[in-house]
């Protein structure tokens, strides 16, 4: 990794960084108003982190999954999600959505992702589950661009 020093975006332009925190928040709201468990949540946002290769928004997210309870087994296997059977056909849905967003640049979004995801859950979760790896897949680059710090 170069040791380039990077401008912190977030604090470079707080104001950005604060809309977008604030974006995080009504997206959380409305996951949880539109009946999206809260530890899918967590595996949604720690997906699109491990594509993404976003250390640091992995560590965050890991911890809080682990601190609402979520098995350390599942977020183990989670890049292997599709050959486990620890994930229930909502979970499946919601990760598939979630990966063909974050992968927009290898295809879009098939109509076979998006038809995966929709004949599962509601247009209303669809919808949040696509504002969760939109926001999620912003995060990640606002981490990786500014070299936010991952230190043991």
């Amino acid at each position: 990794m170069n040791n380039t020093q990077r401008v912190n975006v977030a604090k470079q332009h707080p104001v950005s960084y604060k809309a977008l925190t604030a974006l995080s928040e009504e997206v959380q709201q409305t996951a949880a108003a539109v009946g999206l468990d809260p530890l899918l949540v967590e595996l949604l946002k720690i997906r699109a982190s491990q594509i993404n290769g976003c250390a640091f928004c992995l560590r965050m997210h890991v911890r809080d999954a682990l601190k609402m309870g979520e098995s350390a087994d599942r977020i183990a296997v989670l890049p292997g999600w599709e050959e486990t059977d620890y994930f229930s056909d909502t979970d499946r849905a919601a990760l598939r959505l979630t990966e063909a967003v974050t992968r927009v640049s290898e295809g879009h979004v098939s109509d076979e992702d998006y038809n995966a995801a929709a004949a599962v859950l509601t247009e209303d979760q669809v919808s949040a589950v696509i504002w969760l790896a939109i926001l999620m897949n912003a995060f990640n680059r606002v981490a990786i661009a500014s070299r936010f710090t991952v230190a043991g």
